[in-house]
């Protein structure tokens, strides 16, 4: 209940917002689909590569550490019986620091500053800031007060496909970095659309780029 009547206020919201909108005049709102747009930067798609490897190497690391910190454990709950209170001193104290060393791997690998965080920023930041450069040139060449984000979801409860600017935008991104060429999206679009209606996957996004990522514009 409390769900509904969360999105009937956000509801009553954009209806106000909109009717605002059209009483100032050419005002005009659309909206964007930033997932469409990501996979059609081939330039993104090798940065989450990237991390994404980084990433499978590092748990790689930790998981080899942990298992190595295992078998000490092990090792020492069987021969304790056999030791001397110095020897498990010591041995307590080795695994110990072991533990505190993978943790602090952790940390630098994963940790909310960490160095994963750091090739984030370094890596997929720049694509973000072309493209909100591209979303406010195209806002404000065609007017429009508002862009909204498709993809976020939470807020929109219609959109119509004929305000979506998702390609114009594209088309901006096109002038600083490589994107995938408009024919060739529009053709895997087409593509997707048909494998839909005819019973295809309905799992895949039906925008979701089939190829044409090495082609510049």
């Amino acid at each position: 209940m409390k769900k509904i009547t969360s999105v009937l206020i956000i509801a009553l919201f954009m209806m106000l917002g909109v009717t605002k909108l059209q009483a100032q005049g050419n005002q005009k709102i659309a909206f964007i689909d930033t997932e469409y747009i990501l996979q059609n930067i081939p330039e993104y798609t090798d940065a989450q590569e990237e991390i994404n490897q980084m990433s499978a190497n590092w748990v790689k690391e930790l998981r080899a550490l942990q298992n190595k910190i295992d078998k000490l454990k092990r090792d020492y709950q069987t021969e304790s019986v056999l030791l001397s209170d110095d020897m498990k001193n010591r041995r307590e104290t080795e695994i110990a620091e072991k533990e505190q060393a993978l943790a602090d791997l952790q940390s630098q690998y994963f940790g909310p500053e960490g160095e994963l965080f750091s090739k984030k920023i370094e890596l997929i930041q720049p694509i973000q800031e072309k493209i909100y450069n591209a979303i406010q040139q195209v806002a404000q060449v065609k007017n429009y007060a508002f862009v909204l984000d498709k993809a976020a979801g939470n807020t929109i409860l219609y959109c119509n496909e004929k305000f979506d600017i998702s390609d114009e935008v594209l088309d901006e991104i096109g002038n600083v970095m490589q994107t995938v060429r408009r024919q060739d999206r529009q053709r895997a679009n087409n593509v997707n659309n048909a494998a839909s209606s005819g019973g295809g996957n309905k799992g895949s996004s039906p925008r979701a780029p089939k190829g044409g990522g090495d082609e510049k514009k």
